[in-house]
Formats: structure tokens, C-alpha cells, sequence
């Protein structure tokens, strides 16, 4: 009962998260009709696809014997332990093809693949010389991560532990009691969604390969790109609208695109993390606009288009890029971290500290001030709108918003040091390659690239997981996994 391979609870999800993973990387093999040049690369995905499923089936055979220890209450310590080490499978799986193709080394692989699951969208591939397949396969790992694991094997299968999973995995709330009707409903808007937004891009003049690439990535809020330079390559202000429009969608909490599908405007206007992105647009906005036309000479026109792509696509943690930032402004860079540092809703594709949580930080720093100003007999119950409802900020809000705020700047200032230090650059631009990790943003001022060396892409990888699955969810699972292993060798001691 106390062996470490039973703290997994239900260690039978554990397999079928393994499929899953083998099943995902087999789907880009619906490219080769399309493309037969890429056929030669059939093998790059069989063996890992099929590894993965195989390892599954055998993990279901051995706790399908040893179901006498399922019956173990579980929690989030022990769906913390799944998630990491399904999140980690799924990496090496995902890096797999690289490798074997030898197109990348394994740091470089792994890099990839952390950066499409995480939906990050920095890459060290070069994608002019690049088959067709693998740049479906970047794609595909960002629209499934925006998902993530445990929400698309709620589509196929559900039991009693899965909730702990889901949650451990970083969603915060279910749109319906029913957890597989909420999985269902939020697969078929991402999919509709993803549907409209290929065939707009497509009438709007991409091809349909780059269509279906770019709508998945757009959506996903994960920013990898089938151009070099990435939508700026077509230089159509359509094709930056609909992209916009995606990364908002993208970018929007689940369950109040799911009141806006219904047509409730007012009451999708209502929720306080809608109305104060949009606050945070109207002002960000100007002002990169104004610092792009005073100090790089551009027309107002040109200013306010580049900046207003430019700031959806940090604030939605996308990535997507119309300009190289190397030449940007200082202001417009700084403005631009701090996008990326507060991140897109909760409840959503995106990543970054969440808009949410940091509505709530000046809501609870404005509540303090009034307490040390109001006569303390006074007592006022502070709210906030959610999809679901009014919700009071009580201390548990409060302990929790404070608690993440603090643990996610602290990452951020030591992973921006250390990016400074690996990279030897600038601080302005360690603490904007690290933003930009940690957020899962994926743009670059030049820093990621093909030469980058391992320990700064090490330092970025552990950024974008972090940034990912919420920092609460690693530092329990390690945690658990460290008390586990410490256990179990006292006890053989």
C-alpha cells in the first residue's frame, strides 16, 4: 500500500494519458496524402507513437492486477505526481521525431517540445527548411496543450479520480457539474472556433496548409508559425485581424465565451476579468503607439496597427510578431513585459500570471489602503464578477492571489537573472526572453534561436512548464514525489 507506484491512485490513468500522448503523435501522419516527399518521414512517428501507446497498455495491464490499490482516497498531492510525470512523458514523446530525424539535438528537441505543449511558440527550428509534417506537428502540440492531457481523455473516458487531475492540470472550474459534458462542450467551441478561423485565414489569402497551422496556434494562444517572420511575413492587415480575433478568443476564459456563444452580451461585459482587459488594451495600446511614432518615425497609422497586434499578442500569451523587437523602443519593450508578465484569462488557452489575479492584486491592495483610511466598525463586502457569478474576495482569495503573485515573481526575477547570465545579454532583454517563457508568450528579442546554448534553453524550458501547469501544481508534485521517495527509503533502511 505505501510502494511508490500506488501513490499514483487510479495508476490506470496513467495509461491511458500514455496513449493518449501515442495516438497525438501519430496524427501528423495525416499530412504525408498531402505531402508524399514527407513519407520518408513516416518512421519519425511510428516508433514514438507507437512506444507511447505500448507503454500505456502495459501500465493499464499492471494496475488493472493490482486494482485492490485503487481504492486510496486521492487528492491533489498525488494528481500533481500524474500530471508532471504525464506532462514530462509527453515531451519526450513529442521530441522524439527531432531526434530520430536528426534534425535537432536532444536539448534543442526537448525545447520544442516543451515550447508546443506549453503553447509557448519560442522555437530553435528553422522553418524555411523544414518539412511539412513537422510544422503540422509543432501546430498539433499546441492546439492538443491548450487543452491540455486530462481534458481530451475526459472526451474518451471518465471516472471518479479524473476531477483531480483536472484540476491538478490547471483548470479552475468546470462550466457544468457534469465534467465530461464541460470537457465536451469546451472541445467543440475550441473546435469551431478553430474551423472558422482556418477558413477566414484562408479567404483572407494563406494557403490551407497555413491556414489550419496558424488557426490552431492562434487559438491555442501558442504562436509557432509556418514563416520565418511569423504574420508579419504577409504584411495583410486582415490576416492580423482575424489573428486578433483568435488570440482574444484564445485568450478568454471557457466559461464566459461559452455566455458570449449565447449571446448574453451584458452579462459577458459584466465579468470583471472581460472588462478589465479590455481597460488594459485601451491603455497599453496608446501608449506603445505613441512610443513607436515618436521614437522609430512611423506614421500614426502604422504605430497604432503595430501596437495594437503586438499588445494582444503578449497580453494573450500567443507570440505572434509583425516586427522584430531588437529594434523596438525601450518604453514599448517594458510595456511589453509587463503584458507578458500579467498574462490571459484563468480558465483559458493562455498562460502568465492571469488577468484575473492580477485584477485581484490592486483590488486587494486598494482594499487595504481603505482599511488603514475608514473607521474600522466599517465593514464592506468586497466582490467580483466571475462566469459563474458574484464571488466574494474572502481570505482564502486573498491568501491564495498573494501567495501565487509572490511565487510567480520570484521564478521570474531568478529565471530573468539567469537567462542574463547563460545568454550574456542586457537585463532589459533576460527579463524580456524570461517573460516571455514564463507566460508562455513566445516572442523573442533575438535571444532564442538556433545557437542558443543548452543552459539557457534549460532555463526557458523549466520557465514555460512553470508558466504552464501553474506554479502551485510543480512545487506540490515535486514536493509529494520527493516525500514519497524519501519514505519509501527510509522504510527499505
Amino acid at each position: 500500500m505505501t510502494d511508490l507506484k500506488l501513490r499514483f491512485k487510479e495508476g490506470n490513468y496513467v495509461g491511458k494519458l500514455m496513449i493518449l500522448i501515442g495516438v497525438l503523435i501519430l496524427i501528423p501522419i495525416i499530412v504525408i496524402p498531402f505531402y508524399p516527399q514527407d513519407a520518408k518521414y513516416l518512421f519519425d512517428f511510428l516508433l514514438p507513437g507507437t512506444i507511447a501507446i505500448f507503454s500505456g497498455f502495459i501500465v493499464c495491464l499492471f494496475y488493472k492486477k493490482n486494482e485492490d490499490c485503487t481504492h486510496v482516497q486521492s487528492n491533489l498531492q498525488y494528481g500533481s505526481i500524474t500530471i508532471i510525470f504525464i506532462w514530462a512523458f509527453g515531451v519526450l514523446m513529442g521530441a522524439l521525431p527531432f531526434i530520430i530525424s536528426g534534425q535537432l539535438r536532444f536539448t534543442q528537441a526537448l525545447f520544442e517540445a516543451v515550447s508546443g505543449w506549453t503553447t509557448t511558440g519560442l522555437s530553435v527550428l528553422d522553418v524555411t527548411n523544414t518539412a511539412q509534417i513537422y510544422l503540422f506537428h509543432r501546430s498539433f502540440m499546441q492546439f492538443c496543450g491548450g487543452l491540455g492531457f486530462v481534458m481530451m481523455m475526459i472526451l474518451l473516458v471518465h471516472g471518479k479520480q479524473t476531477m483531480n487531475l483536472y484540476s491538478a492540470e490547471g483548470h479552475p472550474d468546470k462550466i457544468y457539474p457534469n465534467l465530461k459534458k464541460t470537457a465536451r462542450v469546451i472541445f467543440t467551441m475550441y473546435m469551431s472556433f478553430m474551423i472558422v478561423g482556418t477558413l477566414l485565414y484562408w479567404f483572407a489569402g494563406m494557403s490551407f496548409f497555413d491556414a489550419i497551422n496558424h488557426s490552431m496556434c492562434s487559438l491555442s494562444t501558442g504562436g509557432f508559425s509556418t514563416k520565418l517572420n511569423s504574420i508579419g511575413e504577409y504584411n495583410s492587415l486582415s490576416i492580423e485581424w482575424i489573428t486578433i480575433l483568435l488570440m482574444i478568443i484564445g485568450t478568454t476564459n471557457f466559461a464566459a465565451l461559452l455566455i458570449l456563444t449565447k449571446r448574453k452580451w451584458k452579462q459577458f461585459l459584466s465579468i470583471s476579468e472581460v472588462k478589465f482587459m479590455f481597460i488594459i488594451f485601451l491603455v497599453s495600446i496608446p501608449l506603445i503607439a505613441i512610443s513607436l511614432a515618436l521614437q522609430m518615425n512611423l506614421s500614426w497609422l502604422d504605430a497604432l496597427r503595430h501596437a495594437a497586434f503586438n499588445a494582444v499578442s503578449a497580453l494573450s500569451t500567443t507570440g505572434y510578431a509583425t516586427m522584430n523587437f531588437a529594434t523596438w523602443p525601450q518604453f514599448s519593450i517594458t510595456i511589453l513585459i509587463l503584458l507578458m508578465f500579467i498574462g490571459g484569462g484563468i480558465g483559458s488557452t493562455a498562460g502568465g500570471l492571469k488577468i484575473s489575479r492580477f485584477y485581484l492584486m490592486i483590488r486587494i491592495s486598494w482594499m487595504n489602503l481603505k482599511r488603514k483610511i475608514v473607521p474600522s466598525r466599517t465593514i464592506n463586502v468586497e466582490t467580483y464578477i466571475k462566469p459563474q457569478g458574484k464571488s466574494q474576495i474572502d481570505q482564502t482569495t486573498i491568501m491564495d492571489t498573494v501567495s501565487f503573485f509572490f511565487w510567480y515573481t520570484v521564478i521570474y526575477v531568478v529565471g530573468s537573472l539567469l537567462v542574463t547570465l547563460t545568454a550574456n545579454t542586457s537585463l532589459i532583454e533576460g527579463m524580456f526572453e524570461f517573460a516571455s517563457a514564463l507566460g508562455t508568450v513566445g516572442l523573442s528579442i533575438g535571444i532564442t534561436t538556433m545557437t542558443t546554448n543548452n543552459a539557457t534553453l534549460i532555463v526557458e524550458m523549466l520557465g514555460m512548464l512553470f508558466g504552464r501547469l501553474e506554479i502551485f501544481i510543480i512545487l506540490i508534485g515535486l514536493y509529494s514525489s520527493f516525500t514519497a521517495i524519501k519514505n519509501k527509503f527510509v522504510r527499505v533502511k
